[in-house]
């Protein structure tokens, strides 16, 4: 298996603020000082993301600052068991799903104990103050204000490790699927929330996600860096993770780490999961790639589809790598009511695999068979879950040839599953745990523990009339020839007519022109080895893609072109495309 030029690194260069950021505590205590006012007090607030290292924070940074007064916020935060009874009705009994949260961080204070603090910052009259935590800014605004953040991911690799445990509580060793339902249901709506505001007029951004390695920016660079990223092509930072049903191409064609038994998923376009990475001079920052979707929603989603979705970035792109694995778990996502009724979630999970590549005989489970009767397959499912006898798959369920370049759209109730042997790109609604579980093969994960099924909730949203003749008209390759020329031609692929995302397949072997019209665009490259992204006016630097890379084409971007490039001229390419319906 060839292996590719994937960039697993990709960053965005920062013109004009090559000086915006230094690197190492030394660096940032000076530039921290340079900032302060004058002689006189100063307060200098530390606000933090949770998960944030505050002991590192202690150890390495506030003994160089040498402060009058120092202030953990989080002497001011409620205690575990008052937080877990304001949010009892978010978490739920599940291991895996919680109800979204729309608390204000506020409520996780003691308004008394806030008023003490801020009496204790008064009285202060020379010197230098520093409040530091999660909600420092709630204390004082700060003279010279700092965010301290972490990219989504690390935050996921401190809890598997055991070193973290979600905010507030001591559940450092807690089910790690019950901590990432905590971290994604409250913790991270409500700190993105406020974060937003800080990052509007926070002076410095402090990335801490490499220990010891801390890097700072300017926050008039950062927020130049997110105004740049929004006029031009870009990719976020990839990650890949192992599962039990995973696969060998990845590792083979991405130049991954041999010694990992297998890799299942890469998050390649899931901007709130994503890391983007900001070059400035020889200091790479890296930061959450929602911070993007947060402080320029409508540059690059486009006013349309941020009227829609707010500051959310509604579309995903993701890989499923069973190549040499096993299938995936037997599902169902939620319909759109159920998803919102039962989980405060604006839109479901609707999906789609793309198969860019499949060994023979491999097939994608998809809709029932014609004829199906629902509760007798229900019963299979259950007498499964106890373990009674495996569920009879053959009998029920629709297996399709799964072929290189193959589309199947999985709107929303449609139960299905990738078989082994399959590489997919996943072109999906953003929503991304809603995975009602029916059946999974009887194993365990990764963990040693049964992997959760969700038969409750499945039954609930199954479609039944989606069977094999309904499924065959229409969501197995509804490719339509939409426009063709001299060495090119656009085909419709989908997605069906229940989902909001539109996808359309170029081929060419000449440079073929494309626009945002006002929406954002997110493409992947599914043929050939590169190619060339640039602006028939010059707008922004030509950006080159290599196969399998996923990049983002902000709304405000207008007009662009892709080209054949490097060892792919003369070469049939394609690309797949996927905006926002209008």
């Amino acid at each position: 298996m060839t292996q590719t030029a994937y960039d697993k690194y990709p960053e965005i260069t920062v013109s004009g603020f090559e000086n915006q950021a230094c690197q190492g505590w030394d660096n940032i205590v000076a530039a921290l000082s340079a900032k302060r006012p004058g002689p006189g007090k100063t307060v200098l607030v530390i606000d933090c993301y949770p998960g944030v290292r505050l002991a590192e924070l202690e150890t390495q940074l506030l003994p160089r600052l040498a402060p009058q007064l120092t202030i953990n916020v989080e002497t001011a935060r409620l205690d575990e068991q008052h937080l877990h009874t304001l949010l009892a009705r978010n978490l739920t009994d599940d291991r895996v799903f919680g109800v979204l949260s729309c608390h204000q961080l506020t409520e996780f204070f003691s308004p008394q104990r806030l008023a003490q603090l801020r009496h204790e910052v008064d009285g202060v009259e020379q010197g230098l103050v520093v409040i530091y935590g999660p909600g420092a800014a709630l204390v004082h605004p700060g003279d010279v204000l700092v965010y301290a953040d972490l990219a989504r991911w690390e935050i996921q690799q401190r809890m598997r490790s055991g070193e973290l445990g979600n905010w507030g509580v001591e559940n450092q060793h807690e089910d790690m699927l019950r901590r990432y339902k905590r971290a994604f249901f409250i913790e991270w709506r409500v700190f993105d929330r406020h974060k937003t505001t800080l990052l509007k007029r926070a002076d410095f951004v402090l990335d801490t996600t490499r220990q010891d390695h801390p890097n700072m920016v300017s926050g008039d660079g950062l927020r130049a860096g997110l105004v740049q990223a929004t006029r031009q092509p870009f990719r976020v930072v990839p990650f890949f993770d192992p599962g039990v049903w995973g696969g060998q191409w990845m590792k083979q064609r991405f130049d991954l780490d041999p010694s990992a038994a297998n890799y299942a998923w890469c998050f390649d376009c899931v901007p709130e999961e994503n890391s983007l990475f900001l070059r400035f001079g020889a200091v790479r920052i890296e930061i959450p790639s929602q911070d993007l979707v947060l402080l320029q929603p409508r540059q690059l989603l486009g006013e349309k589809v941020h009227a829609r979705f707010g500051a959310e970035f509604p579309i995903r792109f993701d890989f499923l790598d069973t190549m040499d694995g096993q299938n995936l778990s037997f599902q169902v996502h939620p319909l759109t009511e159920y998803i919102q009724q039962q989980f405060g979630m604006h839109y479901t999970q609707d999906e789609s695999y793309y198969i860019l590549d499949a060994e023979p005989g491999a097939v994608v489970y998809l809709g029932t068979h014609t004829g199906t009767q629902p509760q007798a397959m229900l019963d299979d499912l259950y007498a499964a879950q106890r373990g009674e006898k495996p569920f009879d798959d053959q009998r029920f369920v629709n297996q399709i040839p799964a072929r290189k370049h193959d589309h199947f759209l999985i709107p929303a109730g449609t139960v299905h599953c990738s078989g082994k042997g399959t590489m997919v790109l996943e072109i999906s609604a953003t929503p991304y745990i809603f995975t009602f579980k029916l059946w999974d093969w009887g194993r365990l994960g990764l963990d040693g523990l049964p992997r959760p099924v969700h038969l409750e909730h499945g039954a609930q949203v199954i479609d039944w009339q989606r069977d094999t003749r309904w499924v065959e008209k229409h969501l197995v390759n509804r490719i339509e020839p939409v426009a063709s020329g001299h060495g090119w031609r656009e085909e419709r692929t989908g997605l069906h007519e229940r989902e909001f995302i539109e996808t359309r397949r170029h081929w060419f072997s000449v440079p073929v022109t494309h626009h945002t019209h006002g929406g954002v665009n997110v493409l992947n490259l599914v043929e050939g080895a590169e190619a060339l992204v640039d602006s028939p006016t010059g707008a922004f630097d030509p950006y080159v893609v290599h196969y399998a890379e996923t990049f983002i084409v902000p709304a405000a971007v207008g007009e662009y072109r892709i080209s054949p490039w490097g060892e792919s001229i003369g070469q049939t390419l394609a690309t797949v495309k996927a905006w926002v319906r209008g």
